[in-house]
């Protein structure tokens, strides 16, 4: 053992090759199959060969070789026989055959030959009417002639079998609308038959018979029906009409045209088809639609209130129908084989206007519908309800169709306007005291403007006289003269103040206002009237009356030479003047007072007074008047005498002109008084008391009676001496007070 592996390689390589000796000789002995015997080989199929033999003992399968040129083809198969596959038609191959098994594989066999039939035409087959069908081939390789036969695809019926060396082949006298069975084989010179080629075709159908149309106008739709026939899978309706091509596609005996034009003939044929073809067209049915409506429809109003419709004539059409409907909803028509129709129409009105065309299929469809709008109608009631010098405020019913009113006033050259949405308008800029002539004219965006509209005068009122002068006479009369241009017009003065109103009239240019009360400021305007109405007032011009006399004058005389002189207030006097006048002078005063002393008085003279009332502007009023007699002058020279044992004689010496006098004394037992005849200068007083000491006064007595009290006073003092009246002495002298 140790030597077996010392040796290494060397010693290994005898045994194998011992091995293999051993492993040929255990295989040497299992024999390969016996060669199989070819009994015969043919070809059914243009594209192989079926062998036959008999079977070899111990061969589990067989491998068949076909040759032809260069080309070496092998099947293995199992038993006997066995198909050679994937070969050309019509080509002579060398077949062998192997035999196999798990021992190995037999050598070839003697070879045989066998050559593939023909290849199976290949058909192109139509139905070119509905009773034939035309068969079309390629010639086949090596063939020399071709068998053709057609039976009805579910075998009932006759077999028609034709030959022919043509590729072609037509079968006649077929049932329509049929499906048949069609095959074809080539064959050689030796008469052998190829490879069939099957095929099914149906034969197209007849034509439809016993077309039926129905037209529904409105639509413009065509009903189309038909009776069936034989093998149609569908049938395809056309209608031709000039340019225009309808049609519709169905399964059933009946469809529907659609959006078939209006004035059109069409041709309606009917085609039924399958999967072979289609019939023939059948005898095509005529179909005069509706006719169209008129387009281009001419509308005019001449004159107005004649309203005329014309259109072209239309293709199919026998006869028209126009219809006039009025937004008022009121609808007329006419029917005419003209091409004209006229209606009454009415100003302000939309009219809407359709024409149809007529003919025995019917009414044309709604065609499109124009519309007239006719001139609006003129304003009525045209009247003014404001008239001034210059405005003019017109107002009017409104008018049918009236968008706008145009309003013009015409004088001469002279043209004012105004437009409005409103059935009013105001014209202004006018001239005072004119005649217009007023026209409301009523327009529409469609129509324009009526101009047939009548027109009425219209006089604005006058103008405001213009006041030129007031002038005031002596007899307190105020006379107003004024300007103006109005023709036929009555003027109104009228003079407003707090003390009221005063009015004149005069168809002239002047008039007189009277009676206008003192000492009140007026605002004198003028008016003019005519019959279109009144003027605006002139512009006022101011007028203030005298101030009015004070309603009494009354003077008291203060002292010898000063007099008092009041009065009452006189309306619209500011400022008074008092003056007092005699032949020996004038004495006056100005003042804002109702009373003023005035001095210098001369006693004992006759004089006038008189006062004035002024008002703020320097108008003047020469009031009273009234004589005055200034008093006597006080007496001189006063002195006091006893008289008897208890009596006093009061003795003075008179002023120049006669005067009465009264003498009063006053002590503290009393007042005692004395007045004397008259133009005597002295009186007594029989009883007075001594003791006592007096003031004594002489004073004259006004032609009133009144006793002036301003003559100096003189103090006496009495005494007593005894029982009887003392001395009188003179104490002194007391101013008046």
């Amino acid at each position: 053992m140790s030597s077996r592996m010392a040796g290494g390689p060397e010693k290994r390589f005898p045994l194998i090759g011992v091995c293999l000796i051993c492993l040929k000789v255990v295989t040497s002995t299992k024999t390969a199959p016996e060669v199989p015997t070819i009994d015969q080989a043919y070809s059914k199929l243009s594209n192989s060969i079926t062998v036959e033999w008999a079977t070899v003992p111990g061969a589990t399968s067989y491998l068949l070789t076909a040759e032809s040129g260069g080309t070496v083809i092998e099947t293995v198969v199992v038993h006997s026989p066995g198909t050679v596959t994937g070969l050309k038609a019509a080509t002579v191959y060398q077949i062998t055959i192997r035999s196999l098994s798990a021992a190995g594989r037999s050598r070839a066999s003697p070879p045989k030959q066998a050559k593939t039939v023909l290849a199976a035409p290949i058909l192109e087959i139509s139905s070119p009417s509905p009773d034939s069908i035309l068969v079309r081939w390629e010639a086949v390789y090596m063939a020399i002639g071709f068998s053709v036969s057609i039976v009805r695809a579910n075998g009932l019926g006759r077999i028609w079998k034709e030959n022919t060396t043509n590729t072609s082949l037509t079968f006649s006298n077929l049932d329509a609308g049929t499906l048949y069975t069609i095959k074809a084989c080539a064959w050689n010179a030796n008469g052998i038959p190829g490879d069939d080629s099957t095929r099914n075709q149906r034969t197209s159908p007849r034509a439809p018979a016993n077309i039926q149309v129905a037209f529904d106008s409105g639509a413009l739709t065509a009903s189309v029906s038909w009776t069936r026939t034989e093998g149609a899978f569908n049938y395809t309706v056309l209608a031709l009409g000039g340019s225009s091509e309808r049609g519709c596609s169905t399964p059933f005996s009946s469809c529907t045209i659609s959006s078939l034009r209006c004035g059109t003939e069409y041709s309606i044929s009917v085609v039924a088809s399958n999967d072979a073809g289609s019939s023939k067209s059948a005898s095509a049915v005529g179909l005069k639609t509706v006719a169209c409506a008129p387009g281009r429809v001419a509308i005019q109003e001449d004159p107005a209130g004649h309203l005329s419709v014309a259109w072209p004539t239309v293709e199919l059409g026998d006869y028209y129908v126009a219809f006039v409907k009025g937004d008022d909803g009121l609808e007329v028509h006419c029917n005419t084989s003209r091409t004209q129709c006229s209606f009454r129409s009415e100003c302000g009105f939309t009219y809407f206007i359709s024409v149809f065309a007529y003919n025995k299929a019917g009414q044309s469809p709604l065609g499109d519908v124009f519309n007239y709008t006719t001139a609006p109608c003129c304003p009525s009631d045209v009247k003014p309800v404001f008239v001034s010098g210059d405005r003019a405020e017109i107002v009017w019913s409104p008018a049918r169709g009236a968008e706008l009113y145009q309003t013009k006033a015409v004088d001469g050259d002279s043209v004012v306007e105004c437009n409005d949405t409103a059935p009013a308008c105001t014209l202004s800029a006018l001239e005072c005291d004119t005649t217009y002539n007023i026209t409301v004219y009523s327009f529409s965006e469609v129509r324009g403007s009526n101009r047939s509209c009548t027109s009425r005068f219209i006089t604005t009122a006058p103008c405001s006289p213009e006041i030129k002068s007031v002038s005031k006479d002596t007899f307190s009369t105020v006379h107003v003269h004024w300007r103006s241009t109005n023709d036929n017009a009555t003027y109104t003065v009228t003079a407003l103040g707090e003390k009221g109103l005063y009015e004149c009239r005069s168809p002239g240019e002047t008039c007189t206002l009277a009676g206008l009360p003192c000492g009140s400021d007026f605002s004198i305007t003028a008016m003019a009237e005519t019959q279109a109405g009144r003027s605006l007032p002139s512009y006022s011009v101011p007028l203030e009356t005298v101030p009015c006399c004070p309603a009494g004058l009354t003077v008291t005389q203060v002292t010898q030479s000063v007099i008092n002189v009041s009065w009452t207030l006189g309306a619209g006097a500011q400022t008074y003047e008092a003056m007092l006048g005699s032949h020996t002078g004038q004495s006056r005063c100005h003042t804002r007072e109702t009373h003023c002393l005035l001095g210098c008085i001369t006693c004992g003279v006759n004089s006038t007074v008189a006062v004035k009332a002024v008002s703020a502007t320097g108008l003047t009023a020469d009031c009273t008047f009234q004589h005055y007699s200034s008093s006597a002058c006080c007496p001189l020279g006063v002195k006091l005498y006893r008289l008897g044992s208890n009596g006093i004689r009061i003795y003075w010496q008179a002023s120049r002109g006669s005067a009465n006098y009264s003498t009063d004394l006053y002590g503290s037992k009393g007042v005692f008084t004395c007045a004397p005849r008259s133009s005597f200068s002295f009186c007594d007083v029989p009883e007075i008391p001594c003791g006592d000491v007096y003031t004594v006064m002489v004073s004259p007595v006004a032609e009133t009676g009144q006793k002036l009290t301003f003559c100096p006073k003189k103090i006496y003092s009495v005494t007593c001496s005894g029982s009887t009246l003392g001395m009188v002495i003179y104490r002194g002298k007391r101013n008046a007070e």
